[in-house]
């Protein structure tokens, strides 16, 4: 079987997940979309405006998985924004993973791209991925010995799936595939990864804790952390910035989003983001639509 890293396009005028709900609706389509393709899933990460994925499999049937993502993820963008064809156009890149360190190289790479823009201190404290997901302590309980009714579909990690009527599932899941009763959902709503991507085959791969951290503390992302440290990476989220966007067009302009602003307008709006959340010209083209190239004209107006 082959190994793949896969890298969809870093959107710079817009986001892929705007909101926390976004997030959770991502994260549930993963899981879905990987046990419909029958693909492993050795890591992976939803940013912003992008994601990576580490992926065992043939290319087809990795890049059937990632279509299989982006269509119904784009549905649903459809559906909640009203924006079409957000994400046409999209490009997905595709690279094979040749030998075992290039392997764990690549997982830490995936792991700690949340650390190196500025959103957590640890890789594991990022929930959109898989950064908490490996060599977590056994809680003691063999759930297959009870069957999805045990402790009333409880445990320490989350509620089984297997506990919930089909309505609540599909609620949840957004789909009518008949995934397994014994995956567990957290308290916020989406599929816990460990209940799907391969953690035996990455925790014997990285045979210790100890050794997977040596990689995520000496990838390259971790490195550009630390040599960009106090250069241009944003202070904030994107999603903050977002949310406080609507109130700033209200009590400066008294308009109710971006789309109503002049031209004046948007540049002061920038002029305040820029102060506020210490924002560059990228980030601002993300949570304001613009082109980088329209974003860095306002800020050098200033």
């Amino acid at each position: 079987m082959a190994y793949w890293l896969v890298t969809t396009e870093h959107l710079e005028d817009r986001l892929l997940f705007r909101d926390f709900r976004d997030f959770v609706i991502g994260m549930n389509y993963v899981a879905v979309q990987a046990f419909k393709m029958e693909v492993s899933v050795l890591a992976f990460v939803l940013m912003s405006n992008h994601s990576h994925f580490v992926l065992c499999g043939s290319r087809e049937s990795a890049e059937t998985f990632m279509n299989g993502f982006k269509m119904v993820y784009s549905r649903y963008l459809q559906n909640k924004y009203g924006v079409r064809e957000h994400l046409r156009g999209l490009t997905i890149d595709f690279k094979q993973i040749e030998g075992e360190e290039a392997l764990e190289w690549a997982i830490a790479y995936v792991q700690m791209n949340p650390v190196a823009a500025n959103i957590c201190m640890n890789s594991f404290d990022y929930p959109w991925g898989t950064g908490g997901s490996f060599f977590k302590p056994s809680n003691g309980v063999n759930e297959s010995e009870y069957g999805v009714s045990s402790v009333e579909g409880v445990s320490e990690k989350g509620r089984l799936l297997g506990s919930m009527s089909y309505r609540e599932r599909f609620r949840l899941l957004h789909s009518r595939i008949d995934v397994p009763g014994l995956w567990r959902v957290c308290d916020e709503g989406f599929v816990l990864p460990e209940s799907y991507v391969r953690k035996d085959v990455v925790e014997s791969i990285f045979r210790t804790p100890r050794r997977m951290n040596y990689f995520l503390n000496n990838s390259s992302k971790a490195k550009h952390r630390i040599e960009t440290a106090d250069e241009n990476i944003p202070a904030f989220r994107d999603q903050v910035i977002l949310a406080a966007i609507p109130d700033l067009c209200q009590s400066l302009f008294r308009r109710r989003s971006v789309d109503e602003l002049d031209d004046e307008q948007m540049v002061e709006l920038l002029r305040q983001l820029r102060f506020r959340f210490s924002a560059g010209a990228n980030q601002l083209a993300r949570v304001t639509g613009l082109s980088y190239a329209d974003a860095a004209k306002c800020l050098d107006r200033f």
